[in-house]
């Protein structure tokens, strides 16, 4: 498919999803949320697809919404916020980030954010489903909906507090202030900060570190477990998920093949493809929990 608001290219197996509006600084809009949900689909679609680095074209991640229309920019009902947000086929801006929100929150496949520029506003928000976030030493940080009358958006004040802690999240969303890649290290939300000209090097080695090692099945899986259980208040629910599904894995040839590979000191080269070869236990949640 054929985009305008991000590029998305395929490099091994690894799939760079560019948000692609230079010149705005990759302003957030609909299309955006649209193409970014339809890339992150065809992605899990294809088993030669094994990570999926997010960054920004230019000198920016993402500057936010786009605030091109003035002060009726999120006005969706009838003022001018229609103009990059009112796209009728995803019924308005808040359908939209559900979609692209799902698309990245139930992928297959590992996902890393890097923030090569300012990220502010829905610009780090739609990036808070990722695995694995890294930033460059030009990259500032913003959840600055407070300052502009909004609220946090694109469920972000469940994914915040599940990277960063409750006492992090309610500061830097109370304040609204936007703060460099230092904090957002010390306070959680990257674990790595790197010159800008190593910022897609090193994520593409971690990319090629996961897709070299790992059973695609398995990385599917495990993220769906620490995504889905990490906030439960018990164990218990995760319990009866995980012991069933390392008892279907068991027996198949990924584990064999890891077992092999690891007692005969060469790489593995798993069978397993998350199109085929998810175990029964999947999805193990309800149609309505996304």
């Amino acid at each position: 498919m054929s985009y305008e608001a991000i590029t998305a290219e395929t490099e091994g197996p690894v799939l760079t999803v560019t948000l692609n509006r230079p010149d705005k600084l990759n302003a957030y809009t609909a299309q955006m949320g649209a193409e970014l949900a339809d890339a992150f689909h065809r992605a899990d679609a294809d088993d030669s697809v094994r990570v999926i680095i997010l960054t920004g074209a230019g000198r920016g991640f993402c500057a936010g919404a786009d605030i091109s229309a003035g002060a009726g920019s999120f006005d969706t009902e009838g003022g001018e916020g229609a103009k990059n947000f009112g796209d009728p086929a995803a019924r308005g801006a808040r359908a939209l980030g559900r979609s692209f929100t799902h698309a990245m929150f139930d992928c297959k496949k590992a996902t890393i954010a890097a923030f090569n520029g300012p990220a502010v506003g829905v610009g780090i928000t739609l990036a808070l489903p990722t695995d694995i976030k890294i930033a460059s030493t030009a990259a500032r940080f913003g959840f600055v909906f407070a300052r502009r009358g909004l609220t946090p958006e694109a469920a972000s004040a469940w994914f915040l507090p599940q990277i960063v802690g409750l006492s992090q999240a309610l500061r830097w969303c109370l304040t609204g202030n936007v703060f460099g890649a230092d904090e957002a290290l010390r306070g959680g939300l990257v674990s790595e900060v790197v010159e800008p000209e190593q910022l897609l090097p090193r994520a593409r080695e971690i990319a090629r570190e996961i897709a070299a090692n790992t059973a695609p099945v398995s990385i599917a899986l495990t993220r769906a477990l620490l995504w889905r259980f990490a906030s439960a208040q018990l164990p218990f629910d995760l319990l009866k998920v995980d012991g069933a599904i390392v008892q279907a894995l068991g027996s198949r040839g990924d584990v064999k093949e890891g077992v092999s590979a690891f007692l005969e000191k060469r790489p593995p080269a798993f069978p397993g493809r998350v199109t085929a070869d998810m175990p029964p236990q999947y999805p193990w949640w309800g149609e309505g929990d996304g």
